[in-house]
This record gives C-alpha cells, structure tokens and sequence, in this order.
C-alpha cells in the first residue's frame, strides 16, 4: 500500500516506521522544517512505572520493547535502559511507595522499594536527604531533539519512504492530501498525527474531538559533572501518575500538602541526563487556553530547589527555558484518540505526556486497526 502520514512528530514517525516495516511506501508531509512540537519539547522518557493499571501500562510495556529493538537499528536515538529513581522523602511518600512496591504488577513493572543507601548505590549524584526510592528498572530514555532524525534517516534507507518538510496539509479527503504548495499526494492510507494541531482540515473532519490542549514549562541546565546514571522522580510525581492512586495517596495529600507553588502549577519533578551532561527538568501542567505566551519564573525557582535537595547541591546553570503544548486524550481513560474520520483516513491524538514513552505501541495499534 501507499501510505501518507501527515505530522512529523514522535507520534507520525512511528507512524511512518510501522507501515515500512510492514512493507508499505510512505510519504510524511510535516507543516514546519523540522518537528517543533512536544516530540522535542519532552525529557525523553520511555516511563513505565508510573502508568495507569490495564492497557495504559500494557502498551508502555509494549512500547518500551519496541524502542529497545528500534534502538539496535537505529542508534541515533540515543537509547539507554537506564531506570528510574522516585525519592520519596517524606513519611507519606514512603508509605505510598511501599504500598505500590507491595502491588500485584509492581514485579512487572520492574519496580521495588530500596532503602536511602541502596538507592544511592544505584544514581550516587543524589546525595540530599531521603526516606527511600523507587526503582522502576523498566523506565528508559532517549534523545528528543534527536531521534525523529534519526529514525527518519533510517527509513530513508529503505528506498520506500519520502519526507517533505514545510508543507502544510489543507485539504484531506479519502484517498489524497493537498498540501500548501498545490500538490496532491494520494495514497491507500492517510494518518493524521498533527499533535495540538486540530484546526484547518482537522477541524473539518473531526469538529470535536474528546481531547484537550496542556501546556508545560521545562529547562535545561549545563552538563552536570558527574553522571545521573538514573532518570530521577521526586515525591510529587506520586500525586500526578495514576499508577499510584489509592488509600496511602489520599492519606499523603491530606497529611502533605504541596508547596503552593507546585499546587499551582500542577507540578512534578522529572530529571533526565542528556548525554552532553546536561540535565533535562520539568514540569509544570495548565490546563484553561488561552495559554499565555510567556513563562513563569516561579516554577522555575522550585524546580531548582527541589534539584538542589535532591543532589544535595546547586543544579548547574540554566542553559536553556522552554514551553510546549500537547493534545491529551478525554475519552474514557483511553490512551490515545483513534477515529477513522473518513474512508481510509485516521486521526490519531491525544497521547498527552504518554507520546514519546508509548507512540511504538499507538503506532503499532493503529497499524493493525487500519490493514496495514
């Protein structure tokens, strides 16, 4: 079959890479020269552990097997089954993490409870006080601001793959999209993985959509001199991770609550090392458009202090501060938006913060669905 998969993101590019690895042509068309969006607006997580119970952590699992076998072919994507770290350190986050390290598929998450000094044994960088960890050893990481290039030039290599940047789609119908240049590109196929993007022909297809727009706030700082051998949790992520719900977490926001300034930015601390050394942090969550355009320094200032306790020392230099916006699935708890809104033509969205942990397994998912 003729393929076309319009976006140019994570979530597009698996897209693109399962209809190849199942003997298709395709042809991606991306609006911008290069993928701008939340594909490289992430910390490059593939996180396992703190998923929801059921098909939300089924297709990470999934997910997280797919990018370790991608990674053998392409090893731009900068792969490393590193695990994870989720200091808990207070007397609440304690009781919640051995709750979960207590829990039925904690084993297949790879996830136990780990005493300060084990914990230390694993990631030394975190030298701040704690009550103990977390280790999720399933969690991963890739490069964001790398791998959709990489990938791409690997599916380049096949002969069978096209990829047109700078050309926005204003026209879709069963069979064909016409893209702002005039051209009409036909296929068997068409799946939209336009991200936050749901204006334009999106819009006339699939006026609404179960989904919502989140914006979040991240920064990067100067290489860390040593190594973060670990991607790093604090104790908030508890409060945002559904995996973690239950009676020990209504006990932990009743007894603890957030700072107010985390409170009022919906925040939790993700830590991950590039592999220049330098130290992806984040996040903050909104919720109600319109977004504002610029960036809160309040958010900002917690982040680094909760770095500094955690490594039990200043963070390094703040090199770069980012916003990003991504669409999240209102449907029931379903993973991902997926409608055929047109005959041979998908749209799929809404993965929100799940996008670069799980798009093998959407991709994979829609695959299969469509007839590819």
């Amino acid at each position: 079959m003729r393929v076309i998969v319009v976006g140019g993101g994570v979530l597009g590019t698996m897209h693109a890479w399962q209809a190849l690895e199942r003997g298709h042509e395709v042809v991606q068309l991306e609006r911008e020269p290069e993928a701008r969006g939340a594909s490289v607006r992430n910390f490059g997580l593939v996180w396992v552990s703190g998923r929801a119970a059921g098909p939300e952590v089924e297709a990470a699992q999934r997910a997280r097997d797919h990018w370790e076998r991608i990674a053998e072919s392409v090893p731009g994507l900068g792969f490393r089954a590193n695990g994870s770290l989720t200091v808990l350190r207070t007397d609440g986050e304690l009781a919640v993490g051995e709750r979960f390290a207590a829990g039925p598929d904690a084993a297949a998450r790879g996830t136990t409870l780990l005493s300060p000094g084990k914990a230390r044994s694993i990631n030394p960088a975190l030298r701040g006080e704690m009550r103990g960890a977390l280790w999720s050893e399933r969690d991963a990481a890739v490069e964001p601001r790398t791998a959709q290039p990489a990938l791409r030039a690997h599916l380049a290599a096949t002969g069978r793959y096209r990829w047109l940047p700078g050309r926005e789609v204003v026209e879709v119908a069963e069979g064909s999209v016409r893209d702002d240049h005039g051209q009409r590109h036909t296929a068997d196929v068409v799946v939209l993985c336009t991200g936050a993007v749901l204006s334009g022909p999106i819009r006339e297809l699939a006026p609404e959509p179960p989904v919502r727009r989140v914006r979040l706030q991240m920064m990067q700082t100067a290489p860390l001199d040593e190594p973060l051998t670990t991607s790093v949790a604090d104790g908030d992520s508890l409060r945002y991770y559904p995996a973690y719900r239950g009676a020990a977490l209504d006990e932990l926001t009743a007894a603890e609550p957030q700072s107010p300034v985390a409170a009022e930015h919906a925040m939790q601390l993700l830590m991950v090392q590039r592999l220049d050394g330098g130290l992806t942090i984040g996040d903050t969550h909104a919720y109600e458009e319109p977004f504002p355009f610029d960036v809160t320094e309040e958010p900002y200032e917690h982040l680094r202090e909760r770095v500094a306790e955690l490594l039990g020392r200043p963070a390094p230099e703040i090199r770069r501060r980012w916003a990003g916006v991504y669409a999240q699935c209102l449907d029931g708890g379903r993973l991902v938006h997926r409608e055929e809104v047109a005959p041979g033509v998908w749209l799929v969205t809404g993965p929100g913060g799940r996008g670069m942990t799980c798009s093998p397994a959407i991709a994979a998912d829609t695959a299969t669905e469509a007839g590819l």
